[in-house]
């Protein structure tokens, strides 16, 4: 009789299992690569993934961050990555380029960029001055700017610190205001409101990022392209309640990374793109591709050169 109610109590235990087994069997391997290495500016996937909001809509998420050698739009050309987080102007370019992509979730609403003067100068005095630019990319904007401005800028890659900047090597450089700014405010380098111009303020707010994958790979995953976007909205508002946990759940993921930065830092760079988030005119986070800011950005990269024909929002939407 014991082993009879032994053998029915094991097999209540593994029917009332079967259900969470079998999820976790069936759950799709999923690559995603910031474009970027390891910062709060991409804390709301690093929530998504370590509050199982991935597990619960049956993806097997893995972040893979890129390298100086593998960006993360070549992972994503190669299919080694399904998606990857792009500025508005970036995803314009690589359409351009020849590789259809969709944006299946907005998180930025507003425009970060800012140029900061070396010099104490108003940037927009600097004709011709050297102004340091990623050499990642990103700056597709600002080289709009100064062809429309007429501030003829000579353009100074670097890669991923403000050493340039600090030495007096370059005139200005263009910066996030969730990162570089902090980086030189954090180097001791005071700054004034008329040195910083942001870009938001001049008639070029223009959305940056957003999540995008190849269009292909869209076409024939659309659900698994909802669920990862879904879980990932999920973790900003999580991120939106939860700031110190989220900020433990950052300094882990930069620590793994051996990023070379700080908690302060972090916590700032947080800050800033959580408020970046926020519309400026309906003050909420939509998470939505805005189709004016697709136009601006479309209209100043097509009469600069920076793309060989317009684009639409459609374009870069899924529902074509």
């Amino acid at each position: 009789m014991k082993y009879k109610i032994w053998i029915f109590n094991v097999t209540i235990v593994l029917v009332a299992c079967m259900p969470a087994l079998a999820q976790d069997k069936v759950r799709e391997k999923f690559v995603f690569t910031p474009q970027w290495s390891a910062q709060a500016q991409f804390a709301g996937y690093y929530v998504a993934k370590e509050k199982g909001f991935y597990d619960n809509v049956g993806l097997d998420v893995e972040i893979v961050h890129p390298s100086v050698t593998q960006p993360a739009i070549d992972r994503v050309r190669r299919g080694e990555s399904q998606a990857t987080t792009l500025q508005l102007c970036e995803a314009m370019d690589v359409l351009d380029d020849g590789i259809p992509l969709v944006n299946i979730l907005q998180t930025s609403m507003n425009n970060g960029m800012v140029i900061i003067s070396r010099w104490g100068k108003n940037p927009l005095t600097q004709k011709g001055e050297r102004v340091g630019v990623w050499s990642a990319g990103f700056g597709q904007l600002a080289r709009c700017m100064s062809m429309k401005d007429n501030l003829n800028y000579e353009w100074i890659r670097f890669s991923t610190n403000i050493t340039l900047f600090l030495t007096g090597a370059i005139d200005a450089t263009l910066g996030m205001s969730y990162n570089e700014y902090y980086q030189i405010l954090q180097a001791g380098f005071p700054l004034t409101d008329e040195e910083v111009y942001r870009f938001c303020d001049h008639g070029y707010n223009v959305q940056e990022d957003g999540v995008y994958m190849q269009r292909a790979y869209y076409l024939s995953h659309r659900d698994q392209a909802r669920k990862f976007s879904e879980a990932s909205r999920k973790g900003w508002e999580w991120a939106v309640n939860h700031f110190d946990e989220t900020l433990d759940i950052v300094m882990k993921y930069v620590t793994k990374e051996h990023i070379a930065t700080n908690r302060v830092l972090q916590k700032l760079m947080l800050e800033e793109t959580l408020r970046l988030q926020l519309d400026r005119e309906s003050g909420k986070r939509e998470f939505r591709l805005r189709p004016d800011m697709v136009k601006l950005a479309s209209d100043l990269m097509f009469e600069y050169g920076m793309i060989h024909q317009p684009l639409s929002y459609e374009d870069l939407v899924g529902d074509n």
